[in-house]
């Protein structure tokens, strides 16, 4: 009896030691790490359901052709100081730094509506019940989409080059630009990660969301120059944000390197993440 109760114990101590070693247990993930992994997950979602990308893909190149051929004869006109010949290449080099920032700040949407998708199947939940670092979840969904707003900004690129676009900034300008712009994404994609953990559908996401981006993106200098707008509209249109990353984008094409307008776009950056990144961690947790 005592032989049977000691072989027990011995067991028993055995399996407490093997629970219970440091050796034996795996590395808690890091915030780089972690962070990383949910971004993978986010691309393994755009392999098994390739129809996500047809917003980065067919998008793009509807918006940048059929904007070119719809205003480009009337608003190039005026760019090329009414000729007519010269109108619609005057005005490719105009729009098509626009639509390049147009269509990656638009996408920007998506990350929320994809959150709010996953939030509501339960997803969250799991994740939320793992020991890694918190923020992972989000911060990994967003730098997982960096992927899709650069295919989408290749692909504006190619269409403007077949289009004429010819940037005087050459190759360097167009890279720095596209980085700049990256980064005014990512930044941008918090608010609509706060949208989506505030509502509780995708549909009611996917509303207040255009409600936002419509006005931001069209009373802008995106199609035409403000100095052309009524009294109100244009001076919303100089102050709107996506004014401000246009005209650096433009810029930096045009090989003009304008501190000022980099400084206010990397301004806009830290205010977006220091002001939505924490209410969106706030409600996340709140949600737990």
């Amino acid at each position: 009896m005592s032989t049977n109760g000691t072989t027990t114990a011995t067991e028993a101590d055995r399996i407490r030691r093997i629970l219970v070693s440091p050796q034996d247990r795996p590395t808690r993930a890091g915030a780089l790490s972690a962070s990383l992994t949910y971004g993978w997950r986010a691309l393994l979602k755009i392999k098994h359901v390739p129809e996500q990308l047809f917003d980065v893909t067919i998008f793009p190149i509807m918006m940048t052709v059929m904007m070119t051929y719809v205003f480009g004869g009337a608003i190039g006109e005026g760019l090329a100081g009414g000729d007519s010949d010269a109108a619609l290449d005057a005005y490719i080099q105009f729009l098509i730094p626009g639509v390049f920032v147009q269509t990656l700040v638009m996408i920007t949407m998506y990350t929320g509506l994809t959150l709010n998708r996953d939030i509501s199947k339960g997803v969250f939940d799991r994740f939320r019940s793992l020991p890694t670092w918190r923020p992972a979840q989000l911060v990994g969904a967003l730098l997982g989409d960096q992927v899709r707003y650069t295919i989408a900004g290749v692909i504006i690129l190619g269409v403007g080059f077949v289009m004429g676009f010819r940037p005087e900034g050459g190759l360097g300008g167009v890279l720095t630009a596209f980085v700049l712009l990256l980064v005014f994404s990512f930044c941008l994609s918090w608010v609509w990660t706060t949208v989506a953990l505030l509502m509780r559908t995708e549909q009611a996401a996917m509303g207040v969301s255009m409600f936002i981006m419509m006005p931001l993106t069209f009373v802008s200098n995106i199609f035409a120059d403000p100095a052309t707008m009524p009294g109100p509209v244009q001076a919303f249109a100089e102050v709107n944000p996506v004014s401000t990353v246009v005209a650096a984008i433009r810029d930096l094409m045009e090989g003009t390197v304008d501190p000022a307008g980099i400084t206010s776009v990397l301004i806009y950056c830290a205010v977006l993440v220091a002001v939505f990144g924490p209410i969106s961690m706030f409600i996340y947790n709140r949600k737990s």
